[in-house]
């Protein structure tokens, strides 16, 4: 005879950057033991397919401009439904880790006395390099990576973007379409040149994944002109072969 679990338990598990094959076998292994399942927008729905027919599915997704779903709700439901003693798994695209709220989910689990993992994920900016076949990474040309976001907390200032403008530094940028003039001139005030190329790569691993090339710039025009919207990611590099040039010429390198 079995019985019933007490105490329930909360999975944050990286749903990947869309494609379902993409997923860990990690997070394919929590979702086919879901109870409960919350996912976002961006979760591809093939991935919802895999958990057994009698998961409850609830869509927590926030979209643009609308908030039936604000964080805290969200953390108050996970809760509850561990406290019913159900397996939750809280789906979200990408890494939890990378800008997925997951500092606040993993609180209130705590705060609840519920035992709470996370599953990483595949991130955007991984796939997305991938996709377009450039490493993240060039040895000789870049030698220090960052992850970055264009939209901060609301009430929150911008990042120090002076830091990243230097040769040798590769930059992912999420959620900075909105924002890409702010990004560019940060940028380019700080020292990059206007020549720094740019590759643009909206959803990622997806059939509507789309690749545009430009450069720093150009950035703002190229948003605009080819009508590019969330969800995507900025490569901007400042490669140091880019800065050798510049600095034998003594010249600005056109755009």
């Amino acid at each position: 005879m079995t019985h019933p679990k007490t105490t329930g338990h909360i999975a944050l598990v990286g749903a990947g950057p869309g494609a379902r094959d993409l997923l860990t076998l990690r997070a394919l292994e929590r979702i086919r033991a879901a109870d409960v399942l919350l996912y976002d927008r961006l979760v591809d729905p093939a991935i919802m397919e895999l958990a057994p027919s009698g998961t409850e599915r609830i869509y927590v997704g926030k979209d643009v401009g609308a908030c039936k779903w604000p964080q805290g709700r969200i953390d108050r439901l996970i809760v509850a439904k561990a406290k019913l003693g159900l397996r939750v798994v809280r789906l979200k695209s990408g890494d939890p880790s990378i800008f997925g709220r997951a500092c606040e989910e993993i609180a209130a689990a705590r705060a609840a006395g519920i035992e709470v993992e996370i599953v990483p994920g595949i991130t955007a900016a991984s796939a997305a390099a991938a996709s377009i076949g450039r490493p993240l990474t060039e040895r000789g040309e870049t030698d220090t990576f960052v992850i970055t976001t264009g939209t901060c907390k609301p009430g929150d200032a911008a990042p120090d973007r002076a830091r990243l403008a230097h040769p040798g530094t590769s930059m992912a940028f999420y959620m900075a379409v909105e924002r890409v003039a702010q990004v560019q001139a940060d940028l380019m005030d700080a020292g990059a040149p206007a020549a720094c190329p740019v590759e643009i790569v909206t959803r990622a691993s997806t059939r509507h994944e789309r690749h545009v090339a430009t450069t720093l710039g150009a950035l703002s025009k190229t948003i605009a002109a080819e009508g590019i919207a969330n969800p995507a990611i900025l490569f901007i590099r400042y490669p140091k072969s880019l800065a050798r040039a510049l600095a034998s010429t003594g010249a600005v390198i056109a755009a």
